[in-house]
């Protein structure tokens, strides 16, 4: 009785609502965040610093292929046609590129579930809470892979894995069907969530990969629809980009 009617004052009296992080005990990581690019003649915050994205450890032929890669798409853009990328096919990111969010990401906690959507795309990201991870072969392949999670004190380290080999890894490192995320994300200020991501890989990596991003809160900002009905980027046969226009 106390406790309903405390409940009801609490409305009364216009206080916010307990949240689902908050009735579950987590720290409460939802909301929309922005991938936090430096500000052009502002000063650089250092907890929003990343630093350069180290080297991937990539094994030898790999590397010969990626850095082949690098280089078609550098020269692809010196001559004004960047190379197809996943848009120029209206396909989603996928994981991890999705996390990079060049356009915002909105998080959601539910009772067992976080949620992460993209508004690129409106990409949707699941990760099941207290869920036991599957076996590479056993989770079924797809552009975000199976992500199940877990709260460590302040941070929810996520296990993903089953990510199609046909979707581009970060900065298109290539990736096999072995590949494995590990990522822990937290609030390192009220308004700063970071993300610090660790890619294993036997088969294309030598060793383990890990950079982080980092993202500022959009206090206020509705997501946006993103439907790619009107892609007028069309793939020649060289794999370059052009706009058509007409028809033509």
């Amino acid at each position: 009785m106390a406790l309903a009617w405390a409940v009801t004052a609490g409305l009364a009296l216009g206080a916010a609502p307990a949240t689902a992080a908050e009735i579950a005990g987590q720290p409460d990581i939802s909301g929309v965040w922005a991938h936090a690019f430096p500000r052009p003649g502002q000063p650089v915050d250092p907890r929003l610093d990343v630093g350069p994205l180290p080297q991937p450890p990539l094994k030898p032929a790999y590397m010969a292929q990626w850095t082949a890669l690098r280089e078609k798409q550098k020269e692809a853009d010196e001559r004004g046609e960047p190379t197809a990328g996943m848009e120029a096919r209206c396909l989603p990111d996928g994981m991890p590129s999705l996390m990079f969010a060049i356009y915002p990401l909105e998080i959601l906690q539910t009772p067992g579930r976080v949620t992460v959507i993209e508004e690129a795309f409106s990409q949707t990201r699941r990760i099941y809470l207290g869920e036991a991870q599957g076996k590479v072969g056993d989770v079924e392949p797809g552009y975000y892979g199976h992500s199940v999670g877990r709260w460590e004190g302040d941070a929810l380290v996520v296990d993903t894995l089953g990510i199609k080999e046909s979707v581009p890894g970060y900065r298109d490192i290539p990736h096999s069907d072995e590949e494995h995320i590990i990522e822990r994300i937290r609030l390192i200020a009220p308004d700063i969530l970071e993300d610090q991501m660790t890619v294993e890989d036997p088969k294309v990596l030598d060793h383990p990969w890990s950079f982080r991003f980092v993202y500022r809160r959009m206090t206020g900002y509705h997501m946006l629809e993103y439907v790619c009905e009107n892609n007028r980027e069309v793939t020649d046969a060289n794999g370059g980009t052009h706009l058509q226009l007409d028809g033509k």
